[in-house]
């Protein structure tokens, strides 16, 4: 079994981008799952999701929750954070990313729950 809550969920991804574990990252979300890699480039399914996490991981984050909070109705969860990454670019130059995340999650049959919308962008992605 899963997740057994939404924050284990998260909390779960968390901790896999920042340990650099791939397939534990793209094992929390749905199979048909959609992440906004960036403002205008969304990421469908998990042969998608898979690249799109790489490319996450691939900047060694620090992935830093700061504040966050979870609206559930029904099995289905909204979840609203403000977030800080650093990590380093592919030219080994030190990044800084922030942002304020706006994801849906849903519990399954045997009671666990799984990312279904992943938009770490939150309203960003109206620009």
């Amino acid at each position: 079994m899963g997740p057994n809550s939404p924050k284990d969920a998260v909390g779960q991804l968390v901790n896999a981008l920042n340990s650099g574990n791939l397939d534990a990252a793209v094992s929390l979300y749905e199979p048909n799952a959609v992440l906004v890699a960036q403002p205008g480039k969304v990421a469908r399914g998990t042969t998608a999701l898979r690249g799109a996490l790489s490319a996450f991981i691939a900047l060694k984050p620090t992935l830093v929750t700061r504040r966050e909070q979870f609206i559930e109705a029904d099995g289905v969860a909204l979840y609203t954070s403000d977030w800080t990454l650093t990590g380093t670019d592919p030219t080994g130059k030190r990044l800084e990313m922030h942002g304020r995340s706006s994801d849906v999650l849903r519990r399954r049959s045997d009671g666990s729950w799984l990312i279904a919308v992943d938009n770490p962008w939150g309203p960003d992605v109206l620009d």
